[in-house]
């Protein structure tokens, strides 16, 4: 093989591959930057310019949809590989990958099959194209696009916009600055009325890109010939025009072999007295070497910036593989392992959250800065320690015997009533750390990329954290009550034994150690101020309570919560790891198929952009 072959030939198989993985666009202007740097060959004309004839003439078979109206309604990627001589000629299309069609009569029946399953059995047409590559020792390397034929009025069942849309789709091939536009022009009509030729001169006015094909030389009138555009006079091109002889529709319905009608194509060529003199340089054959060389040519001449465009793409694919993850090993102690990272990993990041690298964990201070004061004042103490309701506790704890000299079961019995209203804010703190923890958890969990190639992963360690946050509240819950408790099962006596010591009317005060008063005047233990009296000193008592119990729950609620959820939040889901078999480990580690998928096609991505450097530098200094 050639250079000019092996070069042709591996864009060919790149822009196959490229088509396998959907790296290709078309009229939505959607190629890959890969595809948009191989150049190709755009097939461009009017309606029944005898764009068919000239595909079918250069690939040697027939084998396109014929009749009347828009026949192209897809673009067409033909896709030709030489073979060695003697093999079996056969055809395979994109969208029918390892199915391999040697009855060039089924090719027709599927391209206009495929056609219909997009368009429906109408006369639209849609930018989404048909890939087609046949495989014969007839042709040469050569990528060409067939397009819709250009078209001036909408036909029944197509809507007014379809002449634009036509159009539109063709221009979004041709004005790509890698695409070679094959421009078919009729002999029988004037040059100037060419649409083929209107269009390339908008897109290439220079005419660099454009290659004129002259078709149907043998149907001009008698006493008339197209030297003067194939010559170049009527209208210049940088590369010379070609003319082409396609079959008659006699031959066409007779199923004239292709192969024959080329042969009858150069007896023309070689015994007209008008374009004798150009015979070397006329007919399909021709046009496929001279496309096939020219196409070799912008090859070598883009290849510096096809390998830049390859490296780039292999840095971005590597980036997205590592972002992806790499495969999983399939033996359970890499597995194993495997699991313990990633939960060290998300381990890591609520860490984060709690100790201020990441936000969040400042929401627990707010608890105890803010919610658990405003609940403390928010207690009902002021009903609690009414008169009336002091009078009330008092007298039902003296009971039958009025008390003597202080009512001590009324203390008691106020205060024991007053701190069992710390047990509310108590386990509100409690279950606001407790919510803050899950929301955490669930940020880590969903913050951790590596975990999200995992949704069983993910569920397991959320949920084990979850459980292991559960233990902890409850822990968390019982300490603080047995804070509460506390307080209310031993009362601090020197608290009351600075309080001054009320006596009754008549009555003896009491001394002190030191022989000193310690009493009050006499007072009316039924009057207003003795009660009064009462319920200020339980306050001042359950004052000082509260000041005790703002600051030891928050210290229990972080020992029994927040300590431990930093220390052993995933200490219970570790010993179940570790028992776990290969077919569970397994089990944990089975992927989103979306992401499984991604990984896949990326791999396949970077595989192909890997082989086409290697190929195309392995080539690319042969001269």
């Amino acid at each position: 093989m050639t250079t000019m072959e092996s070069l042709i030939g591996l864009v060919n198989r790149i822009q196959m591959a490229c088509t396998a993985l959907g790296d290709y666009g078309g009229g939505d202007n959607s190629f890959s930057s890969l595809w948009d740097e191989l150049p190709s060959v755009a097939v461009v004309g009017g309606q029944s310019s005898g764009k068919s004839s000239v595909l079918e003439s250069i690939v040697g078979r027939d084998f396109l949809p014929r009749g009347s109206g828009i026949v192209t309604r897809r673009p067409l990627v033909l896709q030709l590989h030489k073979t060695e001589e003697g093999q079996q000629e056969y055809a395979e299309f994109g969208h029918l990958p390892r199915r391999r069609f040697t009855d060039f009569t089924l090719v027709r029946r599927e391209i206009q099959d495929e056609t219909d399953r997009v368009t429906g059995k109408t006369k639209q047409i849609s930018p989404v194209p048909i890939h087609l590559s046949i495989y014969s020792p007839n042709v040469v390397n050569l990528t060409l696009i067939d397009l819709p034929g250009l078209t001036k009025v909408a036909v029944e069942e197509q809507p007014e916009s379809v002449v634009k849309d036509i159009e539109d789709m063709v221009q979004s091939y041709v004005a790509k600055p890698n695409c070679i536009i094959l421009a078919i022009s009729p002999a029988n009509q004037d040059i100037a009325t060419s649409d083929a030729i209107k269009l390339s001169r908008e897109v290439d006015p220079t005419g660099e890109r454009t290659f004129g094909v002259l078709t149907k030389l043998d149907l001009m009138d008698k006493g008339t010939n197209a030297l003067d555009v194939l010559e170049g006079r009527a209208y210049r091109l940088q590369h010379p025009w070609v003319g082409i002889v396609n079959r008659s529709q006699a031959d066409i319905n007779k199923n004239v072999d292709m192969i024959y009608a080329r042969r009858k194509e150069r007896e023309y060529f070689a015994s007209s007295p008008d374009y004798g003199h150009l015979a070397s340089k006329m007919g399909s054959e021709y046009l496929a070497k001279l496309l096939s060389k020219h196409l070799e040519s912008v090859i070598r001449a883009k290849i510096p910036g096809i390998i830049s465009v390859i490296n780039k793409s292999i840095d971005e694919l590597e980036s997205e593989m590592d972002h992806l993850g790499r495969p999983i090993a399939v033996d359970a102690g890499a597995q194993l392992y495997t699991i313990l990272e990633l939960c060290r990993a998300f381990d890591k990041i609520f860490k984060e959250h709690l100790d201020g690298g990441r936000p969040g964990g400042d929401r627990i201070y707010g608890v105890f800065d803010n919610q658990l004061p405003a609940a403390l004042r928010k207690l009902p103490f002021d009903r609690h320690l009414s008169i009336q309701n002091v009078r009330k506790v008092v007298s039902e704890a003296d009971g039958y015997q009025p008390h003597l000299i202080a009512p001590e079961q009324g203390y008691r019995r106020l205060i024991e009533g007053a701190l069992n209203y710390f047990r509310g804010p108590a386990e509100a703190s409690v279950d606001a750390v407790h919510f803050v923890l899950k929301e955490l958890v669930r940020n880590s969990v969903g913050e951790c990329q590596e975990l999200k190639r995992f949704p069983s992963l993910q569920s397991a360690i959320a949920v084990a954290s979850y459980e292991a946050l559960e233990k902890f509240r409850d822990e968390g819950r019982k300490t603080v009550l047995r804070l509460v408790d506390m307080e209310s099962s031993y009362l601090t006596v020197d608290f009351f034994r600075k309080l001054p010591q009320e006596v009754e009317k008549g009555g003896n005060p009491a001394t002190t150690k030191g022989g000193n008063p310690a009493a009050t005047p006499a007072v009316d233990r039924y009057a207003e101020g003795h009660f009064r009296r009462i319920g200020s000193n339980v306050s001042s008592y359950v004052n000082m309570v509260t000041d005790t119990l703002r600051n030891t729950i928050p210290k229990a609620v972080v020992y029994c919560q927040v300590k431990e959820a930093k220390q052993s939040l995933l200490n219970h889901f570790y010993i179940q790891i570790g028992k776990k078999e290969g077919k569970a480990l397994a089990e944990l580690l089975d992927e989103d198929p979306a992401l499984m998928e991604k990984r896949v096609q990326c791999a396949k991505r970077l595989e192909l952009y890997k082989k086409a450097r290697d190929e195309i530098e392995s080539v690319s200094w042969v001269r």
